[in-house]
């Protein structure tokens, strides 16, 4: 059997901490969740590998680093409500549900959804409600956020995500082009209608699909045919 705990704190000590993400707090999260439960069966040897890794329906789980990264960014607080947007396996809302209050991640799968919740309930993590729907319009329903992280890429930040941010909420997306060539943002509330923004480097996620994002290009099979 795999010594997942001890591939674990390889990663952490050679991925995170050896690439200068030091804060305490996000090093435990990233610590205390188990990436293997979060992969297809078949993948899971290589849960602790540098990279992403494809969970189905076109889509991946981030690279370790990159989810630490975006959780220090945000610099989520004890008690805070953030909103992941593109929940895909659950693992960056179970990372992140270690350090906030509330998790509310949005995922447009509806079978990515269901199974991410599912999940995260069988491996207890009950502060995360998992949404299907279109990511690019938020959650007003359950704004205002005091964080809020896209685990895709769109062409801009939509206003609508930095409207359902709190008085000095932190958003954090990547914004570029469709398939890579992307710029990791960090955008601040400071008042109602201030918002700072500053670029962490570059990435390269999957698209961010929807009204306030990119059109899903991806082919339809007609109704009633295989």
């Amino acid at each position: 059997m795999a010594d997942f705990a001890r591939r674990r704190d390889r990663m952490i000590e050679r991925q995170i901490i050896g690439r200068g993400l030091a804060d305490a707090r996000v090093v435990t999260a990233m610590r205390a969740v188990p990436r293997e439960r979060f992969l297809p069966e078949d993948l899971r040897d290589s849960a602790y590998e540098d990279g992403p890794l494809p969970i189905g329906a076109g889509q991946t789980i981030s690279q370790p680093y990159i989810v630490a990264l975006m959780v220090e960014a945000a610099a989520i607080q004890p008690g805070d409500r953030v909103l992941e947007i593109g929940a895909g396996s659950g693992y960056a809302a179970a990372v992140i549900s270690h350090l906030a209050g509330e998790v509310d991640a949005i995922e447009r799968h509806p079978e990515l959804a269901r199974a991410a919740s599912l999940r995260l309930a069988a491996l207890g993590f009950d502060t995360v409600r998992v949404h299907a729907g279109d990511g690019t319009l938020g959650l007003p329903e359950r704004a205002p956020f005091d964080a809020i992280l896209s685990s895709a890429g769109g062409p801009e930040v939509p206003d609508c995500l930095r409207r359902q941010l709190q008085i000095g909420g932190r958003l954090v997306m990547p914004v570029g082009g469709r398939s890579g060539d992307q710029t990791l943002v960090k955008v601040v509330r400071r008042d109602v209608d201030r918002f700072d923004a500053e670029t962490l480097g570059p990435v390269s996620f999957v698209p961010l699909i929807g009204a306030k994002g990119w059109r899903d290009e991806a082919p339809r099979t007609p109704l009633g045919l295989p």
